[in-house]
């Protein structure tokens, strides 16, 4: 047997079995996965948008900073929690602080946004939640804890000259059970929260 026939034989099935298996997994695959997400799963494959007055603006699935230009938080609207990702909730840039439980840096944050929180809300630092002063792991979360939420509710009424129990009533609505009854806490989407407080408006 000729060992350059084959060599060469055996060099075209490997060719083959090449070219046929880029088609079928690196075209064909991604193809029928991107055709199943778009027809039974279509918002959450395009990123589980929100529109508000005919317009997207914004996803499920990432929160958003509610704040001036300088950072400063806008009172007439809820605050999501602080995000360590980028300048704030970049997509790109997805991460937490990385700072330990020891640290000082860490620590000197967090009492400084305890304090802000605490004279924003009009309480005592003692009565501000974890969740309004230290990032989540992916420092893209957008719910907040229904306590949070709560702490908020005198401040917004009061800036959009609501009634407390109306706004507090929009808390309620837009809290979610944890998944499946059990898993996880209850939480709030501030997006969805905000969206719905603008549409008191309309």
């Amino acid at each position: 047997m000729n060992p350059v026939r084959t060599s060469m034989r055996q060099l075209g099935v490997s060719l083959r079995v090449l070219v046929m298996l880029t088609l079928l997994l690196g075209v064909g695959y991604p193809l029928a996965m991107a055709g199943i997400g778009q027809a039974a799963l279509h918002g959450r494959a395009n990123g589980s948008m929100v529109s508000s007055g005919g317009s997207d603006v914004g996803s499920e699935l990432i929160g958003q900073s509610f704040t001036d230009a300088d950072g400063a938080a806008l009172p007439q609207w809820f605050q999501s929690r602080p995000s360590a990702a980028g300048d704030g909730y970049d997509g790109g840039a997805s991460s937490g602080s990385n700072l330990g439980p020891l640290s000082e840096d860490l620590a000197a944050a967090v009492a400084e946004r305890r304090g802000a929180v605490a004279e924003l809300e009009g309480v005592a630092p003692e009565e501000v939640p974890a969740d309004a002063v230290t990032t989540s792991g992916s420092g893209l979360d957008p719910h907040i804890s229904p306590e949070y939420a709560r702490l908020q509710v005198d401040r917004v009424a009061r800036e959009r000259g609501l009634d407390p129990e109306q706004v507090s009533a929009l808390v309620d609505d837009a809290t979610q059970a944890p998944f499946a009854g059990i898993l996880g806490s209850s939480t709030v989407n501030v997006l969805l929260l905000n969206i719905s407080l603008a549409e008191l408006d309309t």
